[in-house]
């Protein structure tokens, strides 16, 4: 398997882009689409092009223009469809919805939520349309370039949906309860820069007296330092917090339940201990980054 993601990071660098190495967080992506395959014809060479594709799919929805290049991200979009075009129709349509999911996503990200709608169930609109999207394309056609059943193939795209969302829960709870010491950054930079996570805007919604006080820290305007911290003390034992942490179990769930339906390979012990080191990782005596 090793061999296999060194080859996946070997082809991105034949598309020309040094900025295309193969990061853990990439290579996590390309250890999925290899697990998905491994439910059908693992051995076929499309697998490898399937998990160039997905790459340059996310560095084309990731890219910026602060680097003087307004058009890499479409020079990237382009390759990647043309990887997947070659990789037959139900690859490329379900590359096309994913694009198009991103695209999406990246547009409600940006654009902050509308008057009057719910912030909850917009913050999970956007996670569907980022990490969670490109998780289940992952899956997908590692499993479709590898002629996997169908119903294997819904399984291990519907369990990409679920874990890619659970990871980006577990990401807040880790930047807003995690002491610095253990994740390599300061705790709560969410709660007060940029898009707040699950714990803030289910805090900002808790509408007991036992919430008042946070609630009131978390919908003024910018706080102290001291203000800050108490914030983040609050946050730390809060129920908001707790119903996140239960959000991601109910999500690591229904990823693992997902893999009902798939053969007992090793492979689908592979994707349950990642569910299992999600769950481990956001626990406080084991708090770390996720790559």
């Amino acid at each position: 398997m090793g061999e296999a993601l060194d080859a996946v990071g070997e082809r991105l660098r034949d598309h020309g882009d040094d900025r295309l190495v193969m990061t853990d967080e990439r290579r996590l992506r390309s250890l999925l689409v290899r697990l998905g395959a491994e439910f059908g014809a693992s051995g076929r060479d499309g697998v490898a092009q399937a998990a160039v594709m997905v790459e340059l799919l996310h560095r084309a929805s990731a890219a910026d223009a602060h680097r003087g290049d307004v058009l890499r991200p479409d020079r990237l979009l382009a390759r990647s469809a043309q990887l997947a075009a070659g990789l037959g129709t139900s690859v490329l349509q379900l590359h096309a919805q994913t694009a198009g999911r991103l695209a999406a996503g990246q547009m409600r990200e940006l654009a902050g939520p509308a008057p009057g709608e719910d912030p909850v169930a917009r913050y999970f609109e956007v996670a569907a349309g980022r990490t969670a999207a490109l998780f289940a394309l992952s899956l997908g056609s590692g499993a479709l370039q590898a002629a996997t059943p169908d119903r294997c193939v819904r399984a291990l795209t519907d369990y990409g949906e679920h874990l890619g969302v659970a990871l980006r829960i577990a990401e807040d709870l880790l930047a807003t309860t995690a002491p610095a010491a253990r994740t390599g950054h300061a705790p709560g930079k969410d709660p007060f820069d940029g898009a707040p996570g699950l714990p803030v805007l289910l805090a900002r919604a808790d509408t007991s007296a036992r919430g008042a006080e946070l609630r009131g820290l978390l919908t003024g305007d910018m706080p102290d330092e001291a203000a800050r911290r108490r914030a983040l003390e609050l946050l730390r034992t809060a129920p908001a917090t707790r119903r996140a942490e239960a959000a991601l179990s109910g999500r690591l769930a229904a990823a693992v339940a997902a893999l009902g339906v798939l053969p007992p390979l090793p492979a689908r012990t592979t994707l349950h201990a990642l569910c299992d080191l999600v769950a481990v990782g956001n626990r406080p005596d084991h708090m770390r980054s996720w790559p």
